[in-house]
């Protein structure tokens, strides 16, 4: 049986202004969750306060049986680079090296091998060797989900990651990230504005109005 790699647990935050309160969420390995809401609810600092770079005001994040934010920095960071990828949707990718180089800055890091078969489903084999100033913004978009996937995350957390891509791609791309946690055991948390990519998820769930509850 999958155990839960992410546990939240009345999770609190605010600004100058209320986000959301008392937030409880399980994932397990092999399980996907979408977050949907207006702009300004607080969809992308929930995914923050998830993904260990904002703590919140209450509450306690788990991610692999290990409360985040009373670990020390430096057993943080090792859980980020080891365990944690992030896909944002900024792709902060270095223009002036290739794809590939991008990539192996990341598996370098996490001691993996580039997933030749990944950027074949990412359909971006055939660009990989150009420079990133050289790729359309969907191309980047695709190196930067692949950088991620090739360190084999056990939790991926994605910002809006097919927020500027057409719809035949945002649809393949959801669906390699979605087949990547089912072969590896690992978990996704995604916020997305697209109701379908979202309803392709497990989990499905709308933040308004400082409530998360459930889109039947």
């Amino acid at each position: 049986m999958s155990r839960d790699l992410l546990e939240a647990t009345k999770l609190s935050h605010s600004f100058d202004y209320p986000l959301y309160g008392n937030v409880d969420l399980a994932l397990q390995g092999g399980q996907s969750v979408a977050i949907v809401g207006r702009s300004g609810s607080g969809k992308s600092t929930l995914l923050h306060t998830l993904s260990s770079f904002l703590k919140p005001n209450s509450g306690t994040v788990t991610l692999l049986g290990k409360d985040i934010y009373a670990l020390t920095e430096e057993d943080l960071e090792q859980l980020r680079r080891d365990e944690i990828g992030i896909i944002f949707q900024a792709h902060y990718l270095f223009k002036g090296m290739t794809g590939r180089e991008n990539i192996e800055i990341a598996t370098l890091l996490s001691g993996e091998d580039i997933d030749t078969t990944l950027l074949e489903e990412l359909e971006i084999e055939d660009v990989i060797d150009q420079k990133i100033g050289d790729l359309s913004g969907g191309q980047q978009q695709r190196v930067s989900i692949a950088r991620v996937l090739s360190k084999k995350p056990k939790i991926i957390f994605a910002d809006e990651p097919t927020g500027n891509l057409d719809k035949q791609t945002a649809m393949l791309v959801i669906a390699v990230l979605l087949n990547y946690i089912k072969k590896a055991d690992a978990a996704l948390f995604l916020v997305t504005h697209d109701d379908e990519v979202a309803s392709r998820c497990d989990l499905h769930y709308c933040l308004e109005g400082q409530t998360l509850s459930i889109v039947t």
